[in-house]
Parts: C-alpha cells; sequence; structure tokens
C-alpha cells in the first residue's frame, strides 16, 4: 500500500518468514505475521502483531508522540531483570485511515533490541 504524503510516502508489506525479536537476549516477540513499513529517508520498521509478543516483559509508560501520518503513539517499555529499555517500544492504537494495518501492531526502536528474520 503507497500512501502519499508531504514528501514523505510510506508502504506498508508483509514480512516473509518469522521476525524474533530479542531484548538483552531475552524473546520478547515472535511473529510471522509481521509487516513491514517503509517510509522515505527511515530505515525499514518491523511491525509485530500484540498477540505475538511476551507481554510480561512490556510496561505501559506515559510517553506519547505525534506522527501526521500515522497518528498518536503510545509507548513502553521493555523490562527484564536487569534491564530496562524505558519506551523502547511503541503502537499507533488508532492509527490514521491511511495506515490502519497497523493498528494492534507494535514496532520496535532497533537500538534496543535485535531483530532475526528466519525463512519458514
Amino acid at each position: 500500500m503507497k500512501v502519499p504524503g508531504a514528501g514523505s510516502p510510506i508502504s506498508i508489506v508483509p514480512q516473509p518468514g518469522c521476525v524474533v525479536v530479542k531484548f538483552h537476549g531475552i524473546q520478547v516477540a515472535s511473529s510471522t505475521r509481521a509487516l513491514v513499513m517503509h517510509e522515505t529517508n527511515y530505515p525499514p520498521v518491523y511491525y509485530i502483531p500484540r498477540e505475538d509478543i511476551a507481554e510480561q516483559y512490556f510496561a505501559r509508560t506515559d510517553h506519547t508522540s505525534y506522527c501526521p501520518y500515522k497518528g498518536d503513539a503510545s509507548y513502553y517499555s521493555l523490562q527484564i531483570p536487569g534491564h530496562e529499555g524505558a519506551n523502547a517500544v511503541w503502537s499507533y492504537e488508532h492509527p490514521k485511515v491511511s495506515v490502519a494495518q497497523i493498528g494492534g501492531y507494535v514496532a520496535f526502536y532497533p537500538d534496543e533490541v535485535t531483530f532475526e528474520v528466519l525463512k519458514t
């Protein structure tokens, strides 16, 4: 899906295979239903369905942000014994219609986690 915008087109496509997300070596998400968002001038971003995350490692925070193309984002910290990734995860719970596919999905800052894409 291409979404033209003022200098920032967005495309969202299914990611083939299984995307595994780890935080300090602990698997916090794994999905064969991941999406990848491509947005001009930004690296690709994996979006994982909320059903495919290990909720015990996620803690909602008060942090929010706004994107004119996607809407209001809420944030989560990742927490495992001895490590916290403050606001390392975000979600557009009510995204704009043009990117409705990412509703119910979460994304991760790549400097906080590692990703592995496994072929299925």
